[in-house]
């Protein structure tokens, strides 16, 4: 069986300590060690999750990605594609006219398939968009709700953290207090008993002076 480890004590009440406000010089050590902490540490937490990495099975959306980072200008738009260059030389071969014809049929193709996708955009575009703009503000008024959630729960939780520390915080006042009146009650009393002492001590040195005489 494993050694069950032992749970944290915090003896800190921040919500009713008052010691930085009572000694000024503690405050400016408390400033001093934190900004030593936050420049120290350089490392994540060990529960923060590793950076993922994006688009590592999509090696266009990568480099584009990587391009932004950069701040790397857009390349320019390849518009051979779009254009129907005729043969260069004088006479042309058969190889080229064909090349030359299929790049035209190409292009027609790539022209009926936009219009083809502008007449389903002007039919189903709006609809659609609608649908879009639905979602996002579906999705905007969930996380809205999660975020105010968390918020109030975090309210309520430093709400009973306060209240807690302070009841606490008042018992060990009064224990405190009781504890300073037992010690300066046990004071008296030890300085009582020395002064009994002493005066025992001084009648039993008259008692053998007059039992001398």
């Amino acid at each position: 069986m494993s050694e069950q480890q032992p749970s944290e004590i915090f003896d800190a009440l921040p919500y009713y300590d008052d010691d930085l406000q009572k000694y000024p010089h503690l405050r400016e050590k408390v400033e001093k060690e934190i900004a030593r902490e936050l420049k120290a540490s350089q490392t994540l937490h060990p529960r923060v999750p590793p950076v993922e990495e994006l688009f590592a099975d999509n090696p266009a959306l990568k480099a584009e990605l990587e391009r932004v980072a950069a701040n790397n200008p857009f390349p320019k738009l390849d518009t051979l594609r779009y254009a129907l260059p005729a043969p260069s030389s004088t006479p042309a071969t058969e190889e080229e006219w064909r090349a030359a014809l299929d790049n035209a049929h190409a292009q027609i193709q790539h022209q009926r398939i936009r219009q083809q996708n502008l007449a389903l955009l002007q039919t189903y575009g709006a609809n659609g968009w609608r649908i879009h703009n639905y979602l996002l503000e579906s999705s905007t008024k969930h996380y809205e709700q999660a975020l105010e959630q968390l918020k109030e729960l975090t309210v309520e939780v430093n709400r009973d953290r306060k209240n807690t520390q302070d009841r606490l915080g008042k018992q060990l006042t009064t224990l405190e207090n009781r504890w300073t009146e037992l010690i300066s009650s046990v004071l008296q009393i030890e300085l009582a008993n020395v002064a009994l002492d002493a005066e025992i001590e001084r009648l039993n040195k008259r008692e053998a002076e007059l039992a001398e005489l």
